[in-house]
């Protein structure tokens, strides 16, 4: 058990009359009051009773409000970056090679298979989608870096959320605007021997990541570099009696 801080009272000195003097009136109130939780004393900085930056009892503000504005923000940005889904399934389907495809009969029996075998159309649809995706990636990122610089954790996973999503979007809505998903139906109605496209399909899945990874990476880098630093405390409030500069800044 430790013993209190306060320094003890003056001893009575003997008065003229045989009496003993009561200590000085001031002296109670010149001491220094002590913290009713640390029993340190207040009011002195850099004791555990000395009132911080953001009240008595610590020097950290509570996450109510700060968190509340930060999750709202990162819901914005993954239903916005979500949606933007639409426009790159659009451009999917408008820019992505067709594969062509001929229609057979054997047999009595409808068959179809690709008009050039050695063809490289499928790979040029994954490679479209790969391509649109790592773009709208890197603009999604810049765009959320512009209206928030500070970042923070839940706007980083709403934009990685956001473009996820925005990347299922655009496949499913790419494959629902492409060709007939029947190839059968498709070839009966163009006829026999008559090329038409195929389908718009996604051979590799992992084009999905894309858009999220690079959206991720880029927003991080960016607020590495141009994000808002924190004030070095040490500068705001150097020691007292180190020297400082003509400027008022500290010197080594």
């Amino acid at each position: 058990m430790t013993a209190p801080l306060t320094p003890p009272p003056p001893p009575r000195e003997p008065s003229p009359n045989g009496g003993w003097q009561q200590p000085a009136a001031g002296h109670a109130a010149a001491a220094p009051p002590h913290d009713a939780i640390s029993g340190a004393p207040g009011g002195i900085p850099g004791h555990p009773g000395a009132p911080g930056p953001y009240g008595m009892y610590g020097s950290y503000e509570q996450d109510g409000p700060g968190m509340k504005t930060e999750l709202r923000e990162a819901a914005i940005v993954t239903v916005v970056v979500a949606l933007l889904g639409a426009l790159l399934g659009v451009l999917w389907w408008r820019l992505a090679p067709s594969v062509p495809l001929v229609g057979d009969v054997v047999d009595d029996s409808w068959v179809v298979y690709f008009k050039d075998s050695e063809g490289e159309q499928a790979i040029g649809v994954d490679g479209t989608f790969t391509l649109l995706a790592l773009a709208f990636g890197l603009v999604s990122a810049v765009a959320v870096f512009l209206w928030r610089r500070r970042g923070g954790v839940p706007l980083v996973i709403g934009l990685a959320v956001g473009g996820f999503l925005g990347a299922l979007l655009a496949w499913w809505l790419g494959v629902r605007l492409g060709p007939n998903q029947d190839v059968i139906a498709h070839a009966k109605e163009v006829g026999k021997g008559v090329a038409f496209s195929a389908p718009l399909k996604l051979g590799a899945k992992g084009a999905l990541l894309a858009w999220p990874l690079v959206a991720l990476i880029v927003h991080l880098g960016l607020t590495a570099l141009f994000g808002p630093r924190d004030a070095d405390p040490y500068h705001q409030h150097p020691p007292e009696g180190q020297p400082k500069d003509p400027y008022g800044a500290p010197t080594a």
